[in-house]
């Protein structure tokens, strides 16, 4: 990780990497007084979801295609740093039984990181990009992303997600399960939507009693739907309920891929028009909708402006963790207690672990919940915190941010877990096991859990090692900390680290 620049200035490029299971995506954007100003698109058909096996592997040759198209889009963004490009990897990524198998070349031939979001992370980033899209307005809105792999929906409001869902069927999955050898027929269609409706049975009646004013279909699959109603002159704006109507028809008059001829329709999408219509459909029976009008934005933008959100101090994640602790009734005391601590320590190895904004930001989230687990039991508590934040809905966080939260807080006391974070990508090991060593001290240094301030102390820093002084009279008044920093001594070389306590004899005297 490295440090991040607090704030945008005019004129810096931002760029987002979205791979989707059909098309990955590139787009660039220039930030002008406060906005954003798109300059570079680029689209690839790669298909990926159409190479994901049933055991969760993925065959070679979508595999080449995928790293080949990054490979290029790498190109494109070899100019600009890290902290202005986030690449996010969605369902068929999140589907693969070895995802780090794929990822380590992926994020050679991009030049950089790739996050895994979850479903409902992916809808976030949806509506927030549609939301910049749309003209402002204070209804409620139903917001519809049919993708390769999943289909997202999200009501919001303004630019707020207030209900998010995420579920397994996308065009390109779908057209492997009903249409893979290519035919139409009235049979496979029912089949086809009896499933989907199972699927969407499960918040569809919850989502209908919440309300929205309008529906708005994004990204590809919805784009081309609207085109093809427009061009055969079904829909004068949007797509209509009788005009999907008439598509489904004039599908399974064709009868084959090989047959499909309708204006509108582009080449590439004709081998899984056929699979989104059949979703589109009966999203529109049961959510009862009349007319879905078609976005030209979705993640990729959402992705654009949450990087602008989190440089301006409006970082989601943040909020994610404020919410959690109030969820869990977290000590606010003793958290703050903690936190004022880790980052007094922090301050003083930064320099000599290259430590930057990343770093600090996820000592203090860890910080500020590590004790959540207390909510269920106080034997284990960091094990119970560990799993509440790995299997928690936090939006702003891609799922190797929740695991590296996780593993923090799993490992900040007692022996830490060598085995989870081992399990995290390469590239968050270290700056997990040092920011781990921190806050354990932290932890162990306010385990009185009073008002009382800390003295004075001074933290040094080697590649492996740290050490920790304090004055000589402090230690002798706290036997019980003196005693818990011996065990720690012990404990910490888990995180492949020394720890040296000695008097602070300046301070002492």
């Amino acid at each position: 990780m490295k440090d991040a620049p607090a704030q945008l200035r005019d004129g810096e490029l931002l760029a987002a990497v979205d791979l989707g299971s059909n098309s990955f995506h590139l787009v660039v954007a220039r930030y002008e007084h406060g906005g954003l100003r798109l300059i570079d698109r680029l689209r690839d058909s790669v298909r990926m979801a159409m190479g994901l096996g049933a055991n969760g592997s993925l065959d070679a040759a979508h595999r080449e295609r995928a790293l080949t198209c990054l490979a290029r889009f790498g190109q494109r963004l070899r100019a600009l740093p890290h902290e202005r490009v986030r690449a996010v990897a969605t369902n068929t990524v999140r589907r693969l039984a070895n995802p780090q198998a794929f990822l380590l070349p992926a994020e050679t031939a991009l030049g950089h990181p790739i996050e895994i979001v979850s479903g409902r992370e992916e809808a976030r980033l949806i509506y927030l990009g549609v939301s910049h899209d749309l003209a402002e307005s204070t209804q409620r809105r139903l917001v519809v992303d049919i993708g390769g792999g999943s289909t997202e929906f999200i009501i919001g409001q303004g630019f707020d997600a207030l209900e998010t869902e995420s579920i397994q069927v996308g065009c390109v999955a779908s057209t492997l399960r009903f249409f893979g050898d290519g035919k139409f027929t009235p049979k496979r269609w029912k089949q086809a939507q009896t499933e989907i409706a199972v699927e969407l049975q499960q918040f569809a009646e919850d989502y209908r009693a919440r309300g929205w004013g309008e529906a708005i279909g994004s990204s590809g699959t919805a784009k081309a739907i609207g085109s093809v109603v427009q061009a055969n002159g079904w829909s004068e704006q949007g797509i209509s309920a009788s005009s999907l109507l008439r598509l489904r028809d004039a599908i399974l008059e064709a009868g084959s891929v090989e047959n499909l001829r309708l204006a509108g329709l582009a080449e590439d999408r004709t081998p899984i028009i056929a699979a989104g219509v059949a979703i589109l459909e009966t999203v529109f029976a049961m959510f009862r909708l009349e007319h879905m009008g078609v976005c030209e934005t979705a993640m990729r933008e959402g992705l654009l402006y949450d990087m602008v959100g989190r440089a301006m101090h409006g970082d989601p994640r943040a909020a994610s963790i404020t919410a959690l602790a109030s969820r869990y009734a977290v000590d606010r005391g003793q958290a703050a207690r903690v936190h004022h601590a880790a980052l007094e320590l922090f301050e003083q190895v930064a320099d000599a672990w290259q430590l930057g904004s990343l770093e600090r930001d996820l000592l203090g989230w860890a910080a500020d919940i590590h004790e959540i687990g207390l909510a269920i039991a106080h034997s284990l508590h960091h094990i119970h915190g560990a799993y509440i934040v790995a299997n928690s809905d936090l939006a702003g966080f891609s799922r190797q941010g929740q695991q590296a939260l996780a593993a923090i807080i799993r490992s900040h006391r007692r022996k830490p877990d060598r085995e989870t974070i081992d399990a995290l990508p390469e590239r968050l090991r270290q700056p997990v096991r040092r920011v781990t060593a921190l806050l354990r001290l932290a932890a162990l240094l306010e385990r009185a859990r009073t008002t009382e301030p800390l003295p004075p102390l001074r933290l040094d820093a080697e590649d492996r090692a740290l050490r920790l002084e304090l004055p000589s009279r402090w230690l002798e008044q706290h036997p019980l900390t003196r005693a818990d920093l011996e065990q720690e001594r012990d404990q910490i070389k888990q995180l492949d680290l020394k720890l040296q306590v000695r008097p602070l004899e300046k301070a002492a005297a």
